[in-house]
């Protein structure tokens, strides 16, 4: 048997509770710099039973980041989609902007490892990725881990709870 270190115990015991449902719906956007990553990804998500919502764009031409950004935060935050994806050139702008939606906790991820602690401790649930600085095979690890990986909870819920932009009027 393989030696594993209390981290891999840890993911191993929460990916075991986690059962991907079959009714799974991914909402997903780029620009243009993210376009071809894009379609892999919406092939990927497909392959594994998971509907997409495609939120553009749909061509390698000129687009603009928080156009599709914030409709795929819509998405989420409408219950339209359990989960987003998004994809700019660096993944910093997309990011940017879907994280200006109350509720959405978009999270800048370029390797599996970064996209785990996403979602176990942070309960991310936007996946936004780097087009111009990641494969399309470690993209897919991304998306697997963030699928199939649960929020831990436990300490993390009250971090969680202090993102929101406070009610100032109170």
């Amino acid at each position: 048997f393989p030696s594993h270190d209390k981290q891999d115990i840890r993911r191993i015991a929460i990916r075991a509770k986690i059962n991907k449902r079959p009714d799974m719906k991914a909402s997903i956007g780029c620009d243009h710099a993210a376009y071809e990553l894009k379609e892999e990804i919406k092939a990927y998500l497909e392959s594994q039973g998971i509907e997409t919502i495609d939120r553009g764009c749909h061509s390698a031409e000129r687009a603009d980041y928080p156009d599709h950004a914030h409709l795929v935060a819509e998405d989420i935050t409408s219950g339209s989609a359990d989960f987003g994806v998004l994809m700019c050139g660096s993944g910093n702008g997309i990011s940017m902007a879907a994280n200006k939606w109350q509720g959405i906790r978009a999270a800048l991820c370029w390797n599996s490892e970064i996209a785990n602690m996403a979602r176990l401790h942070n309960d991310a649930n936007i996946l936004s990725m780097p087009a111009r600085y990641i494969s399309s095979e470690e993209a897919k690890k991304c998306v697997d881990e963030f699928v199939n990986t649960g929020f831990e909870g436990g300490r993390h819920e009250a971090r969680i709870a202090k993102i929101p932009v406070p009610d100032l009027n109170r």
